[in-house]
């Protein structure tokens, strides 16, 4: 059986390999910090900067 945090870390997940826009991502966790939303995906650090800096929001 799947909870409802393991459906919202794969919700976030999926839209994130979708569109590679972290700060989508971190505004609809509603994650304070880019950090909280690098770890919560599990993805590196320098690479979610990276895509981060590129992304406008």
């Amino acid at each position: 059986m799947y909870g409802p945090h393991t459906l919202r870390r794969t919700k976030a997940s999926l839209m994130y390999r979708r569109t590679k826009n972290l700060r989508v991502v971190q505004h609809l966790l509603g994650h304070t910090k880019l950090g909280s939303t690098v770890r919560y995906l599990g993805i590196e650090v320098d690479d979610a900067l990276e895509m981060s800096e590129q992304t406008k929001v």
